[in-house]
């Protein structure tokens, strides 16, 4: 099996802004669908995982943009495993016009969960191996987002739109609520992201945000900790840079 796992995609209209361009959701849609085909040929797709009880999640994502492909493009995105750290399976993809130049690169932390405790399980106890390395040119690892005190607020709840077939909030989803909070054509170039609990149908989430002159977009996304009225816990946040 190829280390390194290429596919070309069409971009579908459907997935582009009011530009023609690519959505940030909809990248890293693509993207988590490469890293799922490809996991699916390393063996370790969801349905095996479901027979272990497992499923994957994704803990941190980073993103570097260099040109947003547009409705009609053709694009090629090349996608490989990392090798795996003590708690996590992270992995890297990177993405190409037909001339061959870089449009974006990611590097996301993934990391197994168990399906009836919803709690982490590090490689080294789920029996799931899979083999990385580096290629050279990764970018490099997402770190944490430190909280912050953001002026600007307001609410969503999660509906069964949001929600991907492990039972919470997809990914992707996150950055469609994001994308209604900024300025009408605003261009990711960097894009951390952080993935902090899971966020099931019928919550609330407070979403807090800040866009600053220096053209970072800054937002957490907040919910009530369960049984402690008044308290918050961060489920989701951001710090984009354009």
């Amino acid at each position: 099996m190829e280390h390194i796992f290429r596919q070309r995609i069409p971009v579908d209209p459907r997935y582009t802004d009011t530009a023609g361009l690519l959505k940030p959701s909809a990248l890293l849609y693509l993207v988590q669908e490469a890293a799922g085909t490809h996991a699916d040929l390393l063996g370790a797709d969801w349905d095996r995982l479901q027979e272990k009880g497992l499923f994957w999640a994704i803990l941190r994502h980073r993103i570097q943009v260099e040109r947003l492909p547009k409705a009609g493009d053709t694009i090629t995105l090349e996608t490989w495993p990392l090798p795996t750290s003590r708690v996590a399976y992270p992995r890297a993809t990177a993405a190409y016009d037909d001339a061959g130049n870089l449009l974006f690169r990611t590097t996301a932390i993934w990391i197994l969960m168990d399906r009836e405790s919803r709690t982490m399980v590090l490689p080294g106890k789920s029996g799931v191996e899979v083999l990385g390395a580096l290629r050279g040119d990764e970018l490099p690892a997402p770190g944490s987002i430190v909280p912050a005190q953001l002026p600007n607020s307001c609410c969503r709840t999660v509906t069964d739109g949001d929600l991907d077939r492990n039972d919470h909030m997809n990914n992707a989803r996150y950055l469609d609520w994001v994308q209604e909070l900024l300025p009408e054509g605003s261009v990711p170039r960097e894009m951390n992201l952080a993935y902090l609990a899971e966020a099931i149908k019928g919550q609330t989430l407070t979403l807090h945000w800040e866009q600053d002159p220096a053209g970072f977009f800054r937002l957490e996304a907040c919910r009530e900790k369960p049984g402690l009225p008044g308290s918050q816990e961060r489920v989701f946040a951001a710090r984009i840079q354009f």
